[in-house]
Parts: structure tokens; sequence; C-alpha cells
């Protein structure tokens, strides 16, 4: 089976298309659901503001972050609670929704409620995942890992498209780079758009500084914009972003959240890159 160079997700008025050559997309929201009180506050601004620039949202979350540095580390409101918060997030707004998975176990059950299953960098080449994940229906996201070329990425695609799904994106976040450290190469995003699959650029992760602040993963927040605005250069179908309206207090990677406020100003210069990339 090959893959679609077009995925689209949800439904009616607030269906997202992922392609590398139509307009950019957006894939955003906290790292980990705090509450659902929380949530609902970042969602409500996301569905405004991408209301109002006329961009695809997909909103995300994670229910566990299964690979902290710490065991200390929040982990997040857990599979069963988080459930139920990405079912009303889903029946209040109509975005779809996307979250990690990191266990065989746990694909079906996210797979009732999540739109779009999303693979861990660590975890990209783990073939039962793959195959769990695939076989659910729905689409997948999937990291590039660390220690991937992006050219190796086929065989993780092959993977999918192998178990019956043509609905994969494939997601640039950095390469590791020496200790706590990660680049970001931009000849991978034509590589792996050459594959035939959306490409994702995660701003966010990228700037990322694994394990840098001893017990925990520091960041470098300034370098975002930087970086996704030289991805969004080069042709991208969607953008990664994780924001939080207080991202130094945030119990997962602060130092990487864009604050919520700067997002509009962000996103407009995006759209206007990507306005110039996709003419």
């Amino acid at each position: 089976m090959s893959t679609n160079s077009e995925v689209i997700v949800g439904e009616g008025a607030s269906k997202v298309l992922f392609s590398n050559t139509a307009g950019l997309s957006l894939i955003a929201g906290p790292c980990q659901m705090e509450s659902r009180d929380h949530a609902f506050m970042i969602a409500g601004v996301l569905r405004e503001l991408c209301g109002k620039l006329g961009i695809g949202l997909v909103y995300k979350s994670s229910f566990d972050k299964a690979n902290r540095t710490s065991l200390s580390g929040k982990r997040g409101m857990g599979l069963e609670k988080s459930m139920e918060v990405f079912a009303d997030l889903k029946k209040e707004f109509g975005f779809p929704v996307l979250t990690d998975i990191h266990t065989e176990e746990q694909c079906a059950i996210v797979a009732e409620t999540v739109d779009i299953l999303q693979i861990p960098a660590f975890l990209s080449r783990q073939t039962d995942l793959l195959v769990a994940a695939a076989k659910t229906g729905r689409v997948i996201n999937v990291k590039k890992g660390q220690f991937l070329a992006p050219w190796d990425m086929k065989n993780v695609l092959a993977k999918l498209n192998g178990s019956g799904n043509p609905n994969v994106l494939l997601c640039e976040r950095g390469a590791s780079f020496g200790y706590n450290t990660l680049v970001s190469d931009m000849r991978s995003l034509p590589i792996m758009a050459a594959m035939g699959a959306p490409v994702i650029f995660d701003a966010t992760h990228s700037v990322q500084q694994p394990g840098g602040q001893g017990g925990s993963t520091g960041g470098e927040r300034r370098f975002v914009e930087t970086l996704a605005r030289a991805a969004v250069a080069v042709g991208v179908a969607g953008v990664f972003v994780e924001t939080h309206e207080d991202p130094d207090n945030a119990p997962s990677d602060g130092p990487n959240m864009v604050y919520l406020k700067d997002m509009p100003q962000l996103l407009e210069k995006l759209l206007a890159f990507d306005a110039i990339a996709k003419a």
C-alpha cells in the first residue's frame, strides 16, 4: 500500500488538510494535559485565533509523559481522565485532536476518541507499536527519531503503509548533536516529502536540550520562531507548536513552549512565509 500525499482529519467545517502543497495547518496545545479547565482555556484561545487566521487546527496534548528525565517528573492526567477531556473538547470546539501513544495496548483505546495517534520519536522504530497504531485506521503522526537520518524514515513509513494505513504524517523534530543538543537539518523536509507523505515541522521540540537541566529537559524558546520560519520557507504541510500561558511554570517542556500570548504574531509570520513558499 502506498501513502497519501494529502491527509484529511476531522469532519465538517473543522476538518484539517495536511498537504505539502496546500496552505499551512497547525498542531498546537500544551505539552501535557494538566486539567480539564486548563485544556479548555488553551483550546478556546487557539480555536478563536485559528478561526480568525483561516488556519486548520489540530489540538494536541499528552495524557502521559512517559519519557520524563526524572522519576519525579509530572506525567499528566492519565489515560482515562484525558480521554474524557478530549471527547468534551471535540464536542465543544469541533476540531480534531492528537495525543501520543506509548504501548500497543493503548492504540485501540485512544483511537476510540482521538483523531491522530502520535508515535514519539524515541519509539519511531518500534515495529509492534507502529503496526498496532496503523491498524486502528486513525491518522498517524510519527516523529523522526533523533537518532535517524531523514532517508531512514522510508522504512518507518513502509511499516505503517504495509500494515494497511496510508494516512501518515512524517514529523521532523531535530537530530541529536553531541550532548544535550538537537539540530534541525532543513534538508530533511524535502527528503521526507519526496516519500509522498505530508511533512510536519515540530518547532518546539526542535529547540529542546534533552536532560539539559540535570534532572529535567531544557530548551531555547527564543529559537522556536527562527526554526519555524526556516521550515515553512522550505515548505511543509504543517507546524507543531506547544504553547502555554505560563510556560516557565508548566509541569513539562516549559523551556520550549511558546507563550500563548505570542501565538498570534508567530502564526501571522508563518502564514506570510507559507504564502511565498507555495505561491
